[in-house]
């Protein structure tokens, strides 16, 4: 049988780079897109199983090339990883810039928004019909942090648009999933174990998780036949203050 083949977003670190890793590892051919060809090489390292397509997920041209790169190696796609994100400066929503709003808009709705477009194109015409979305939700898309509206709100519009895949998507067999992650142990957190700034005022230690956890969820999403899914899933550091906050 012809290996499966995923795309994974944001490739170059953190979740990004750990999931691509995780599918690789599991028998998947695995297409890692983000803006930094440097660390998307670091993931690659001598994987023949990977290949590296340097994209900007906010530029529709951009996806557009990643996408055709994809279909004239592959042919097929199997799961689409939504993953690549950023956010904004942690400033009272006052004193953010228009452009920080857009930056964080751009990159995490956007981005995702252009390449599940793309996707579900594909999906809709390979043989056999079908596919799997996995989008990158976030606890925030349940509870805000402090200062954090711009992150905040596209992470809530991430699961509107899980929904909306997954209904628009059951008729062609394409399925739609959403993995809400906190804390974890990535380059993104690392202030958290510094001490990061509550709803009460006080700035505490979180706890973090091995970023492996996140993979390995992510692979066993990915892994269902298309007849199954888990529509939400949340994987967090147990004592991470997640229930009560907000």
């Amino acid at each position: 049988m012809a290996r499966k083949v995923a795309l994974v977003t944001g490739a170059g670190s953190g979740i990004g780079r750990a999931v691509a890793l995780g599918l690789s590892a599991a028998g998947y051919s695995v297409v890692l897109a983000g803006r930094r060809e440097a660390e998307l090489q670091k993931t690659r390292g001598t994987s023949e199983s990977m290949v590296a397509v340097p994209s900007d997920v906010t530029q529709p041209e951009q996806v557009e090339h990643l996408f055709s790169v994809l279909k004239d190696r592959f042919g097929h796609l199997d799961v689409l990883f939504n993953n690549a994100g950023i956010g904004a400066p942690a400033i009272p929503m006052d004193e953010l810039t228009f452009a920080q709003w857009s930056a964080v808009v751009n990159v995490n709705l956007t981005g995702a928004f252009l390449c599940s477009q793309h996707a579900m194109r594909l999906m809709k015409t390979q043989e056999p019909k079908g596919g799997r979305i996995i989008n990158n939700g976030s606890i925030s898309a349940h509870v805000p942090r402090p200062n954090s509206a711009p992150y905040t709100a596209t992470k809530h519009a991430i699961t509107g648009l899980t929904r909306s895949i997954s209904l628009d998507g059951r008729p062609f067999n394409i399925a739609c999933s959403q993995i809400d992650i906190g804390n974890a142990a990535t380059e993104m957190t690392e202030r958290m174990a510094a001490g990061i700034l509550q709803a009460n005022g006080e700035t505490i230690v979180e706890p973090r998780m091995d970023v492996k956890h996140v993979a390995d969820a992510v692979v066993y999403m990915a892994n269902l036949p298309l007849g199954a899914n888990v529509q939400f899933m949340t994987v967090m550091a147990t004592n991470m203050p997640f229930i009560g906050r907000g």
